[in-house]
């Protein structure tokens, strides 16, 4: 599954320009899940209209300063998207078109959903402008484990909400899982494969749970922590790794990154865009952008946002008073990318391409590694490819690391 590359060269036409993918984050939700360490919460209609006001004026700020780039894939993400109104999704969308050169042939527009937010109204909104993949946070089919994670929903409010997403028209529709839940089983997570593959979406993200600092759960199930019990051990962990692939495999899925899989052509092109390095740009509080060798994000305090946006200066100054930490990449930290995000990907990464990004052969750089890699069978290579292996997929993280430079 070879994938293309963007170019590096400045250029007018638009087959030539740089691709770009938006992250557009709604930091609000109906209420925050016990594991959840994202920057979200509730809000009241007044704050999530306001909110929308200040992210309109950031989106035209870049009116005219893309010229370089053409947009090809859009992510809403959160929070919880769908807790707000469609009609400012709409809305964005529109401002989006007005101020960024777009790339209307291959353009992917998704957005995150989930149960117990979402109507048939809000499906035809989305589906009118413009949204043609739909991500549906779900995690679980077993009712009693989604209240373990603190989800405003059931596993029959989701399949209400699958078949109106059908009925008007979605036909690319993640559903995102997650195992190593507390008091989970194998048999409960074949369960919640099964169900989800019989229902046939185009593609499915299993991600397992990470207990996070600062979040409920970590004061729970953390180590020491009166219930950590109710975690699966680390057997049975295993188990369920193996078995994600093994049954979704017999319902005609593949597994093309880590923790994602999809019927051929479904793959998410915009997270694709993550792992082969194309430039990103994130718009609305606390987002990540990487632009030119250059990371930064905007800030996280929401009223320091509203009021920088709604009461502050205008263009260039307005987006200068939004980001912050900046870091211009070094070409060490580049090559790190390189390898860390490609080897993610079940394609690997490429020789050729690493020679044309960084001018030097790959072995130069890594030959200790990747050899040492090949000979405990974590790793392989083919033609131009070096990709993982899948007893290199089950301990990635360990893995990955051996391609860090500093």
């Amino acid at each position: 599954m070879d994938q293309d590359y963007p170019t590096i060269d400045r250029a007018s036409k638009d087959h030539e320009k740089r691709r770009l993918g938006l992250y557009i984050h709604i930091p609000f939700c109906i209420r925050k899940c016990d594991y959840c360490d994202f920057l979200s919460a509730p809000a009241t209609d007044t704050m999530k209209k306001r909110y929308v006001e200040a992210l309109l004026t950031e989106i035209k700020s870049y009116h005219g300063k893309m010229e370089d780039y053409l947009v090809s894939t859009i992510f809403f993400g959160g929070g919880t998207p769908s807790a707000i109104d469609a009609y400012y999704i709409e809305e964005i969308i529109n401002a989006i078109h007005d101020s960024f050169p777009m790339d209307h042939q291959e353009l992917e527009i998704s957005i995150e959903v989930n149960p117990g937010s979402i109507s048939k109204e809000k499906f035809q909104t989305y589906k009118r402008a413009g949204i043609n993949r739909l991500s549906f946070g779900l995690q679980s089919t077993d009712n009693k484990e989604l209240k373990i994670l603190g989800r405003i929903h059931t596993y029959e409010d989701f399949l209400g909400n699958f078949k109106l997403a059908r009925e008007v028209g979605f036909d690319n529709i993640n559903v995102d899982l997650m195992s190593a839940l507390p008091k989970q089983t194998l048999k409960s997570w074949e369960d919640t494969l099964n169900k989800v593959a019989e229902l046939e979406p185009e593609h499915i993200s299993a991600y397992s749970l990470i207990i996070e600092e600062g979040t409920p759960f970590y004061h729970l199930y953390r180590e020491g922590g009166s219930y950590r019990r109710d975690l699966p051990d680390e057997e049975t962990d295993r188990r369920i790794y193996h078995r994600t692939k093994e049954i979704l495999k017999e319902y005609g899925y593949y597994r093309y990154e880590i923790s994602n899989y999809s019927k051929p052509g479904y793959e998410c092109k915009h997270n694709l865009s993550y792992w082969i390095g194309r430039e990103y740009l994130g718009l609305g509080l606390g987002s990540s952008s990487l632009l030119n060798g250059t990371r930064f994000h905007n800030i996280q305090d929401i009223n320091n946002y509203l009021q920088i946006t709604l009461e502050g200066a205008s263009g260039s100054k307005l987006l200068g008073a939004l980001r912050e930490d900046y870091k211009q990449l070094s070409i060490e930290e580049k090559m790190e990318e390189f390898m860390f995000l490609g080897l993610r990907m079940t394609d690997g990464v490429s020789r050729e391409e690493f020679k044309r990004r960084f001018q030097v052969n790959i072995d130069q750089i890594y030959q200790e590694q990747i050899n040492t890699l090949i000979n405990h069978k974590l790793l392989q290579g083919k033609g131009d490819r070096i990709y993982l292996t899948d007893y290199g997929l089950d301990i990635s993280n360990l893995v990955l690391e051996q391609f860090l430079l500093n």
